[in-house]
């Protein structure tokens, strides 16, 4: 190896370790992050704030502001929903009325029985037959409809014997929208239909990611509840009524992942809850050769004027900083719950970048060692 081509090399390696805070990196450090932040003292006017996730700050950084972009989670009450088929507003029903008479109001010579058909259930419950008007028969099982309907036509064919068939309509019926394998229109008859057996009979969940929500929307109020719980919990597998319309969807909710990370992406919540150590296990956990376990941060903003709030944070965003080296630490960590825009980044360890130029250098150290021995 000449002198000239030692000179070069080490002045190769004196630049690499003088530029080594110029070596490319995979995110900032913590102090580059919070830098001016306000952490209460009274000595900075940032428009953010720090805040150390721990024992004494949980409880009041749980009565802050959630950030969730859902309908309000409540749930109907379980009640009873029908025992058996009801004739309702809206249901068609069809009559076949018999009779031994060789003619008669309805029927024509030799003719046995007549059919009446399309009798839609009127708003106020009634049907209009021939000749005898009106016939309530809304609130009534069919058989109960049946006989009323024949009492009323033995006044003008006394040997009146009637068949009712009906058809349910929207009141006596439920929508099961989407979410599932089978979506559909599906009839109240003969007995409780519930969440489950509604979803059961429309194909199951269709597949979804991450925490499905179910939600009834009845009259002008949509419910909403984690579909798996309503699995664990028989109390909430409630009846349905006439008219509910019921879908499944995902969860809307999502965080997204920078930094030091297993990932770089947005991610949706996989459960109801999630707390800032479960996201680590999310994104793939953090990279332990350069992530700095003293510097996870969750970057938070809340709506516009919630810190004027006097039950809310210091400023509207809000930097929360984890040290996972401890473990009081991580049970706070592992109690600190995720919303829904919240950013997880995960710091990069000082020393790092300069471990990496000495890295390099080495690299170059090994060529000069090759081309000597050459």
């Amino acid at each position: 190896m000449t002198e000239i081509s030692r000179r070069a090399l080490m002045a190769t390696g004196t630049a690499f370790l003088l530029t080594g805070c110029a070596v490319a990196r995979d995110s900032a450090r913590k102090s580059e992050i919070v830098a001016g932040a306000d952490t209460g003292d009274g000595t900075s006017d940032a428009d953010f704030a720090l805040v150390d996730v721990t024992d004494d700050t949980l409880d009041k950084i749980a009565g802050w502001p959630v950030i969730d972009p859902r309908p309000t989670r409540h749930w109907p009450n379980r009640g009873g929903g029908i025992t058996s088929q009801k004739i309702a507003p809206g249901d068609r029903l069809s009559v076949r009325v018999w009779t031994a008479e060789e003619t008669s109001l309805i029927t024509s010579l030799g003719e046995r029985y007549a059919d009446i058909s399309g009798l839609v259930v009127s708003p106020s419950g009634h049907i209009v037959l021939p000749y005898v008007e009106e016939v309530h028969v809304a609130g009534l099982a069919p058989e109960v409809a049946r006989v009323r309907v024949q009492e009323r036509l033995s006044s003008v064919i006394p040997s009146a014997q009637v068949q009712l068939t009906s058809n349910t309509g929207m009141r006596n019926s439920v929508d099961m929208l989407d979410g599932v394998r089978q979506p559909g229109t599906f009839p109240l008859a003969e007995r409780n239909l519930t969440v489950l057996n509604l979803v059961g009979a429309a194909g199951g969940v269709a597949d979804s990611p991450g925490n499905p929500q179910i939600m009834i929307t009845r009259g002008g109020t949509v419910y909403r509840m984690p579909y798996e719980e309503v699995l664990e919990a028989p109390e909430l597998d409630v009846a349905l009524h006439g008219g509910d319309r019921v879908v499944i969807r995902p969860d809307e909710r999502s965080f997204t992942s920078l930094g030091a990370t297993g990932g770089q992406r947005v991610f949706p919540f996989p459960s109801e809850d999630l707390s800032a150590l479960r996201a680590v296990s999310v994104i793939g956990g953090i990279a332990d050769n350069r992530a700095d376990p003293r510097g996870l941060l969750v970057l938070r903003r809340y709506p516009a004027g919630t810190a004027t709030r006097t039950d809310g944070p210091p400023r509207d965003k809000v930097v929360f900083s984890f040290d996972l080296t401890r473990a009081e630490r991580l049970f706070a960590a592992d109690q600190f719950l995720l919303q829904d825009g919240d950013v997880v980044l995960a710091t990069m360890a000082t020393g790092t970048t300069l471990q990496r130029a000495l890295g390099l250098f080495g690299g170059a150290l090994n060529v000069g060692r090759a081309l000597r021995a050459d």
